[in-house]
């Protein structure tokens, strides 16, 4: 028997299922069956949106704004010495 994929949702969907526990309109248990979704994850997204709604007015994403450009930065340059190193490779295989 395989093990179960594991879904990933995205940002805005988090956010919404967020916000709709946030406002406590619905139960979890009712989020839960309408979004296909744990009850502890909408907990745990709803904590998470709560946690970071300060760093919004506070001017902390902005922070991790510029630790993100520096991760890709990074990234990319990797990607390129990659790139270089498969294409030197590849000619010297071929020799």
């Amino acid at each position: 028997m395989g093990a179960a994929k594991r879904k990933v949702h995205s940002a805005e969907f988090k956010a919404k299922v967020a916000l709709e526990a946030i406002r406590g309109e619905s139960t979890l248990v009712e989020m839960a069956s309408k979004f296909g979704v744990n009850v502890n994850q909408i907990s745990k997204w709803k904590r998470e949106a709560l946690e970071g709604m300060s760093d919004i007015f506070s001017g902390n994403t902005t922070k991790r704004d510029d630790a993100y450009e520096k991760q890709i930065e990074k990234l990319h340059a990797k990607i390129g010495q990659l790139t270089v190193e498969r294409d030197f490779l590849e000619r010297v295989s071929k020799l």
